[in-house]
Order: structure tokens, then sequence, then C-alpha cells
């Protein structure tokens, strides 16, 4: 019998991104508390780049296939020239795609053509945009630059003539196919590291929302105001807490915000906008990281689809369940930090994950139930942020739910309950992800696949962190001389330009 051949046979198997889903609320307040940065986002000079080759492409008439052709060849000229004249362990770093270049640079020769070609051998990016692609949304929030056909248009905020000035060179010998030293080392300005940098003065007034160093609320929007709002709450808190810079921007944060009193004593910080709400993301984000190291151990305990090492339901159960203390919950939860100090939040995850082993499953079962406890102790914007989405699931108040139910059972007990709850809603997400490719093949979006009763693995999950993009806010802080980070004894401050312009001095 010969069946229908509209589409082809089989399933798919696609490695999918979030399998548990548990990042969600996480994702969703950083896109509200630090519009205009992303993740990749990290040098102000590209900001200024696209937004100077948008009013260059404007004034020159070009469409947007020519403005890309120059886009391509004036990011391969930026990394050549940033390999050629920056410190690569320098603040801030080298620029995109310098290690692509590298093949192309002979000596202190580059040949831009090639690089720039997007089909050759020595292509820096197969992107048709290059980096461009990881800066439209945040220029666009920012308003210095937006998309149109792939390529840069000026923005809401014109480019100064400064800015303008400084990339005109560029514009100049990116037509050329080699670039000879010479003629690289007139574009030494235009280097990461360059001594000087004519784009901070205007990045810094829209980092900051600041026009002629004063900031009226009623001339921006919400995003610029949240922006703001972000980056007066990570100067506040380096300058409380700059010790802490050398485990990042991140932790300065954590000690003024996360936990203790300060988000609400502090005579700044309790009067910077979301600062509670920024204190329910950076706790929450501790679950988030618990869930998602127990989860990519859990799949890093299971064997290939050729049948090494597939695992049975109940071995899986067996993994998180043997190395569970033969105490209850109950006598567990008396062993954990406090969670709460005279009315705030105490560092009990900070305590958790002093464990020198952050994969240790017993840690991080430990900060779910932190989590759970905090589900009924944290109040008003620093809970709806912390709980996001109620209904989503494995989420703080569900957890505080099993403990509930779990308080006078053995761990193990929970242990088999937490396997068999991931285990469902990486099904759940996995499901919910499944659709027909062009061929009507069915795609399904997952590493961890069940096959007569047993589980096998396709690929490892990751177990990072989720970022915050308080460590890129920071960087482009620097940049921006909002902040000082001071490499010796890897401390950090505010200048008194940052603390005048976000208003947080004493």
């Amino acid at each position: 019998m010969v069946g229908p051949e509209w589409s082809q046979r089989g399933i798919e198997q696609r490695a999918g991104r979030y399998p548990l889903r548990v990042e969600a609320p996480i994702l969703r307040a950083i896109e509200l508390l630090v519009p205009g940065i992303s993740s990749v986002t990290r040098y102000v000079r590209y900001y200024a780049f696209y937004a100077a080759l948008g009013a260059h492409s404007v004034e020159c008439g070009l469409d947007s296939a020519a403005s890309l052709r120059l886009l391509r060849r004036g990011e391969v000229v930026l990394a050549g020239v940033s390999r050629l004249n920056d410190d690569p362990y320098g603040r801030p770093g080298m620029a995109h795609a310098v290690d692509e270049v590298r093949a192309s640079l002979d000596g202190d020769v580059l040949h831009v053509g090639a690089a720039a070609e997007m089909d050759g051998d020595q292509a820096y990016s197969t992107r048709r945009s290059g980096s461009w692609d990881t800066y439209l949304g945040p220029s666009a929030v920012l308003g210095t630059a937006v998309n149109e056909d792939g390529a840069p248009r000026p923005g809401r905020h014109a480019c100064p003539p400064e800015v303008a000035a400084l990339f005109a060179p560029l514009w100049r010998e990116s037509g050329a196919d080699v670039l000879d030293g010479a003629r690289l080392e007139a574009l030494a300005p235009l280097a990461m590291q360059a001594p000087e940098r004519p784009e901070v003065g205007w990045m810094r007034g829209l980092f900051t929302a600041t026009r002629d160093g004063r900031h009226d609320p009623e001339e921006w929007g919400p995003d610029d105001r949240r922006r703001r709002a972000t980056f007066r709450m990570l100067g506040r808190a380096v300058g409380l807490h700059g010790g802490d810079a050398a485990h990042g921007w991140e932790e300065c944060v954590r000690s003024a915000v996360a936990f203790g009193h300060e988000a609400e004593t502090d005579p700044v910080l309790r009067q910077v906008d979301n600062v509670l709400g920024w204190r329910g993301l950076l706790l929450r984000n501790y679950s988030v990281g618990a869930w998602r190291r127990l989860w990519a151990a859990l799949v890093r305990s299971i064997g290939s689809q050729d049948g090494e090492a597939d695992r049975s339901r109940d071995e899986l159960r067996a993994w998180l369940a043997d190395p569970m203390p033969a105490t209850s919950l109950r006598a567990c939860l008396d062993e954990l930090p406090a969670t709460m100090a005279g009315g705030h939040p105490a560092p009990a995850e900070r305590q958790i994950m002093q464990d020198p082993d952050r994969r240790d499953p017993l840690v991080n079962v430990k900060l779910l139930l932190a989590g759970g406890r905090r589900a009924g102790e944290l109040s008003g914007e620093a809970r709806t942020t912390f709980l996001g989405a109620q209904h989503d699931i494995l989420n703080p108040l569900w957890v505080s739910r099993l403990i509930g139910d779990f308080a006078d059972r053995p761990m193990r007990d929970l242990a088999v309950r937490l396997v068999d709850d991931m285990l469902a809603q990486a099904r759940r997400v996995a499901l919910a992800k499944t659709h027909p490719d062009a061929n009507g093949r069915m795609k399904v979006f997952s590493r961890v696949h069940e096959r007569g009763g047993r589980y096998y693995k396709t690929g490892d999950e990751g177990d990072g962190d989720i970022g915050t993009r308080l460590h890129q806010a920071g960087d482009i802080a620097e940049q921006l001389g909002i902040l000082e980070h001071r490499p010796d004894d890897e401390t950090a401050s505010l200048t008194p330009l940052g603390a005048e312009l976000l208003e947080v001095g004493e």
C-alpha cells in the first residue's frame, strides 16, 4: 500500500530553547526595565556607527543595497582597526568580528573586499546585515537609528555633526578593496579604545535621558524614563557597594536592591522608579537559574538515542532522589538560611550558592525552596515581579504549595515530584512548539525524547543564568563616563559627572 505523498515521512528533531519555559517572567521584566540595551549590545560606538551610517545614506541617496554594502565594509574596517590598535584585555573590549577578520589581515594590510563579501571564504559574517541585526532593535528604542529594508536609517534623534565627522573617513576608505598600514593607521581614532570619543556626549544624554545636563521627564518617553531609572539604580548601587564590582555590576545591585533595607530606606534608591520591581526580578532569577541547572544536570545523566545509558522514569527519579538528605522536607527547611531579616530580604540565596559546586542538585533544590518561601514574604511591586504570571508552571508560588503538600514527607518524595514535573513540563513545551515545516514534516523542538518507556537525548542543555542586562548597562555606563572601574583592586565607583546627571549623590 502506497501512502499519501503530500508530506515527508517521519519527525525531525530539533534543539529547542528554554525547554522548561521558566525564563519568561525574567525576560518580560528585563525587556520592560532595560529598554535600548540588549544582551549583545556592548559598545556605545556601534550605536553611533549605525546612526552615522543612516544619516550618510540619506545624505548621499544610497538605497538599501548600497547602504548594506557600505555597512558590511565599514564593520570589517572597524574590526581590522580595532585588532591592530586595541588591547584585547582593555575596557571596553575589541570590536565585533575581530576574530573573523583575522584571515583578511596580512600583516597590517586589510583585505576589505574579501572579508565583506557574504559568499566568500573570508566572509566576516554570514548575516546579510552583519552586527546591525543585534543593534537594530535597541537603536530604534534609543532613537538613534531605525531599520529600513535591512539597513539603518536616521532615528528620531538626529546624528550630530561631531559624530558624522568621526565616521566620515570610514565611508571614504571603505570603498577600497585593500587598505594598507598607513591608511589603517589614519583610521585609528575609530578603534574602540581610542582616547577621543566624540560620540560619548550625545550618547550619554540619550542613555540618561538628559539634555544639557538636566532631566525633564516631560521631554522623554516611557522607555527613556525607565532606562534612566535603571541607570540611576545602578549608579547608586555602585556608590553604595562598589567593592562588590569584582563579581560584576549586577552583584552591586543585588547588595543594594535585592537584599537588605536600602531599596526602601536609602534616600535615593527609594525614589527610583521600579527599584522594587528589580528586587523581585533579581530574586526570581535565582529560582530560574536553579531550574535550568537541575534540568541540564538531569539531561546530562541521560544517554543518546543509540541505546547506551538511556534512562527509565524510575532511574531519572533516583538520580535526584538519591542525593537528597534522609530527612523530611520540614527538617531541610529548618536548616536553610533565613530569607528575611528585620522585615527585609536576607541574602539566603547568596549563602546557599557559597557551595563550590553550583550544579549540585541539592544546592539547586534549596534555592527553589528559598524561592518558595519568598512567595509568601514579599509584597507590592517586588512580589508582583517575583511571581510573574501566576499561572506559569514551576513558579515560586507553585513551589510554595509543594512545600505545604510535602512538608512532613521525606526529601526523596519531593525529589521524585520535581523530576516528574520537569519531564511533564518539558513535554508540554515541546508539544506546544511542534509544527510542520514547508514539506509537511513535523518538527519537534526538544533534546529529550521518550521511546518505549525510556528516555534518550539528542544533545545537552545549557545551564547558564539568564542575563539581566545589568552587566551590559554597567559597561555602557563606564564607556559614558558615568561609572569608573579600577582593575587594580577590582572595585568601582560613581563618577562626579554620573552623580550629577543621574541625581544620585548624597
